[in-house]
């Protein structure tokens, strides 16, 4: 893991974007296009407000969420609601987005078709992840029903209800977020920071956000 401490979180959210956006760029030099995960939530909005305004070539950039709330678009839970306001703007406007919701009633019914419609992003080019204050990263929450299944499964997705959240979710395993090809952990906060500290101790059972440390760079701004 690599750790990248900043003045102040404008700089980072600004200094980050820019580092994404490098990394797109130079994987599409070498690839036909560049699969993009981001996560949902506040902390990375502002990443998403630089970075749509990129100069690459968004239309061979496939974009997909990190894990999704399973809500339609129109409501105001949705991470994919999310991400056509902030990043899916501007010249990013261009870029191809991979569902990670289907519209079914379970996250179950919609899982075949959003692993086809996932394949062929396989392995994800750069990845940018958030962690909360218990240790989870994209929906691989401690004490999930299927936190097993997320953490040493096979399977790309895998749905998710827990106590911490409201509505059931769809997560990428955490297979899939170790493959990554280039990988980022964005936190802000003493809180976030000592979270982290506590889970390069712990079991991935116990901090979830354990499993992909390895060849992490975390990104952190006290305020």
């Amino acid at each position: 893991m690599k750790f990248i401490e900043y003045a102040d979180s404008e700089m980072m959210m600004i200094d980050l974007a820019n580092v994404l956006a490098g990394q797109l760029r130079q994987c599409l030099t070498m690839h036909d296009h560049a699969s993009f995960a981001v996560p949902g939530g506040t902390t990375p909005g502002p990443i998403f407000d630089s970075l749509c305004a990129a100069d690459l070539d968004w239309s061979r950039v496939h974009v997909m969420l990190t894990d999704e709330r399973w809500v339609p678009e129109t409501s105001e839970r949705s991470n994919t609601r999310l991400l056509r306001q902030r990043l899916l703007t501007d010249r990013a406007a261009e870029a191809v987005y991979v569902p990670l919701y289907s519209g079914h009633y379970t996250p179950e019914e919609g899982l075949p078709s959003l692993e086809t419609g996932l394949a062929p992003e396989l392995p994800i080019s750069v990845m940018l992840l958030g962690m909360g204050a218990d240790m989870h990263t994209a929906s691989i929450f401690p004490g999930a029903d299927r936190l097993h299944d997320a953490l040493h499964g096979d399977a790309p997705l895998v749905p998710m209800r827990a106590a911490g959240a409201p509505e059931p979710r769809i997560t990428l395993s955490a297979k899939v977020l170790r493959e990554a090809m280039d990988r980022h952990i964005v936190i802000i906060g003493a809180e976030k920071r000592d979270a982290l500290e506590a889970a390069q101790k712990l079991s991935p059972d116990e901090a979830p956000v354990a499993a992909i440390l390895k060849g992490t760079t975390v990104h952190w701004a006290e305020s």
